[in-house]
Parts: C-alpha cells; sequence; structure tokens
C-alpha cells in the first residue's frame, strides 16, 4: 500500500487520520508520517493501517498495469 492508496481509502470510506489512528491502533503521528512520505513505518504498522482499511470496507488494487488503486467493496445489499 502506498501513502496515495492510503489517503484515497481513507477518502472513499470518509475517514480522518485520527480515526484512522484509533482503528488501526496506532499512533496518529505514524498515520500522519506515513501519508506524508515523512518516514517508513515498519511492516506491523503498515499491516495495521491496510487492515484496519480493508476491515472499514476497501479493496487495494494491485499494479495491473494501469497503476495500483483502491476501490469500496461491493457490499452485501449490492449482490
Amino acid at each position: 500500500m502506498s501513502p496515495a492508496q492510503c489517503r484515497a481509502a481513507r477518502a472513499l470510506l470518509d475517514l480522518t487520520q485520527p480515526q484512522l489512528a484509533g482503528l488501526s491502533g496506532l499512533g496518529l503521528s505514524t498515520v500522519y508520517d506515513f501519508e506524508k512520505g515523512r518516514r517508513v513505518v515498519s511492516d506491523d504498522a503498515l499491516a495495521a493501517i491496510r487492515a484496519a482499511l480493508e476491515a472499514a470496507g476497501v479493496i487495494f488494487v494491485d499494479e495491473n498495469g494501469e497503476g495500483p488503486g483502491v476501490r469500496l467493496r461491493k457490499s452485501k445489499s449490492q449482490n
């Protein structure tokens, strides 16, 4: 997950950085610094951020020739 994917996922979910920090069990500075590219965060922190965003309803799209991305998961009511 790139910092841009993280920001996009938060936007799709209408989450603030403090909310994401709470959902992921991390400090706000970790989320902020990762999204701004200020420092490299640990693999554990990155996994916690990604898991929180996925649990909240996004899917991360890997590089497929068009670049990596993020989208909302289809809800059960849309099936």
